[in-house]
């Protein structure tokens, strides 16, 4: 019942804010656009549609919020007046009240605010889907101060992304039972996997142990920065971090003012993923603009700044050496070799021929190389990537939808930065590098060493192992040789019996005939 009243409310409000016709109005045919002004009749839909839309997403709750983010991103796809509006998603949710995020930031911490902060200001300086962050001053335990951004979790969460959840799983399943199309996408699986990734973000400890790791893999690559977790002020519900400072990405002409190298920015972006992807295989997965500063302080001018990790994204290194040998391939126009790769993975039936799959991969990619993003439809290459996928029957991987998410997100980001941006040339030195590293011979040192801990813990006890081996080397020995002398002695006791046998056989066989040859003479 609650799943079917909240279906019931997702399309009232659908209705009330006219996505319906929104949805309409952008089909050509002339019966439908009938249909679209006899359904806006008697309903105000005098807002401009990218408002309505934005209105909308929020008042469904958190979840819908998502994927306008999501949305706001893909420029190259959406109108430019909805574009603007869902990139207020990103850190201009409505805040909640200021005396609950207070109420809440005393309750984590047992404490009246003021033994907490020197200052604390009111006002949030942003407001997102799951929380919203204000800035203060923090007293430090030697006496100091240090400037801080405090996290609070947006009351009320749990319920409603419960309830969406539980509806996003029925209509799954119900998708996937329709047809045999439908189930090769697993949307079941991909439902669960968002259902995990938004559950992290709801524990704003694992989002400040996400942001430690992420600064210490980054710690030597000097093209991001990323806050510092303070642990005694970290609770599921609060978190306190430092503050940095720095100017929102999207805001490209202040930057360009400053003096910010534009085209430099979106290589480092571009070099920043990788790096978390196939170094680390441990990336952020929320890469959207809200989340991303650049620094103007002269120690630091020209870096990004990284913020919000509630959702970060993880990889196997089965998976990073199966991404990066794709990717290498890609860039080579190596098509052959990508369809073997998508073969050995079990991503495509075993039975597939590799000559067929090539050609359809080759026919997808090979007019888009050589281009910059500006003159690169993603929305037709990912059309005729997934027909190319239903014909060969290719299977989702949930575990990399993230990645892909984020790849979309680094993409947008790219167009915005540098139009003339080329993707692949900019990528391709630093995945060869890496799977040198992989597989050459600077891997080969590093798996030693690695080892040597090992090894050098064994080399000690390899005498005694010798001469436990030599021990059990004779006792086999010898239990050999017995069980040599067993056969022979069975062999003789065989061959005995054997004579016993066949000497009584014999024996009867002469009584027999004895007999026989008395009963002749007698007749």
């Amino acid at each position: 019942m609650r799943r079917l009243a909240r279906g019931v409310t997702i399309v009232w409000i659908g209705l009330r804010y006219g996505l319906d016709e929104l949805v309409l109005s952008s089909f050509r045919q002339p019966w439908l656009r009938a249909l679209t002004r006899l359904l806006s009749l008697g309903r105000d839909l005098s807002a401009p549609r990218g408002q309505r839309l934005r209105e909308a997403l929020e008042r469904l709750g958190p979840l819908f919020v998502k994927f306008g983010q999501v949305l706001s991103t893909r420029r190259d796809l959406l109108p430019a007046d909805i574009a603007d509006e869902l990139a207020r998603l990103q850190d201009r949710v409505p805040p909640f009240p200021s005396a609950v995020a207070v109420a809440s930031i005393e309750r984590a911490f047992g404490k009246p605010l003021d033994q907490i902060f020197v200052q604390f200001d009111q006002v949030p300086v942003a407001s997102a889907s799951i929380a919203q962050v204000h800035f203060a001053v923090l007293r430090d335990r030697k006496g100091g101060e240090r400037e801080v951004a405090v996290k609070v979790l947006r009351p009320g969460m749990l319920p409603t992304i419960e309830q969406d959840l539980a509806l996003m799983r029925m209509l799954a399943g119900w998708v996937q039972r329709a047809s045999a199309e439908a189930k090769r996408l697993k949307p079941l699986e991909v439902v669960a996997e968002f259902d995990k990734y938004l559950h992290d973000e709801l524990d704003l400890v694992r989002e400040a142990a996400s942001a430690a790791q992420l600064r210490r893999n980054m710690a030597g690559l000097d093209l991001v920065l990323i806050p510092e977790m303070f642990w005694d002020y970290c609770t599921p519900e609060v978190i306190v971090m430092e503050r940095m400072k720095g100017v929102p990405i999207g805001q490209t002409a202040r930057l360009r003012e400053a003096g910010v190298d534009m085209r430099k920015l979106a290589r480092d972006g571009v070099t920043i993923f990788f790096t978390q992807v196939f170094r680390d295989g441990f990336f952020h997965a929320d890469m959207h603009p809200g989340n991303i500063q650049i620094s103007l302080e002269p120690a630091t001018f020209g870096r990004y700044i990284s913020l919000d990790f509630g959702i970060v994204g993880t990889l196997t290194e089965h998976d990073k050496e199966y991404l990066a040998q794709n990717f290498t391939a890609f860039f080579r126009r190596d098509y052959k070799r990508v369809a073997e790769l998508h073969i050995e993975s079990g991503w495509v039936p075993r039975n597939t021929r590799v000559d067929e799959l090539e050609a359809a991969i080759r026919a997808v990619c090979e007019p888009y190389f050589d281009r910059p993003l500006r003159e690169i439809s993603l929305g037709m290459v990912l059309m005729r990537l997934f027909q190319t996928s239903r014909r060969f029957q290719v299977e989702i991987q949930p575990q990399l939808v993230l990645l892909q998410k984020t790849l979309l997100n680094i993409e947008g980001l790219g167009r915005d930065l540098d139009p003339e941006l080329d993707l692949w040339s900019t990528a391709k030195p630093f995945l060869e590098k890496w799977m040198m590293n992989q597989i050459g011979p600077q891997a080969l040192l590093r798996q030693l060493r690695d080892e040597a801990p090992r090894y050098a813990k064994l080399l000690p006890e390899i005498p005694r192992l010798l001469v436990e081996f030599l021990r059990q080397g004779s006792r086999s020995q010898r239990n050999d040789q017995q069980m040599q002398l067993l056969l022979a002695e069975q062999r003789r006791t065989n061959r005995l019996l054997q004579a016993i046998i066949y000497g009584g056989i014999g024996f009867a066989l002469g009584l027999l005939a004895m007999q026989l040859w008395f009963r002749i003479r007698l007749f």
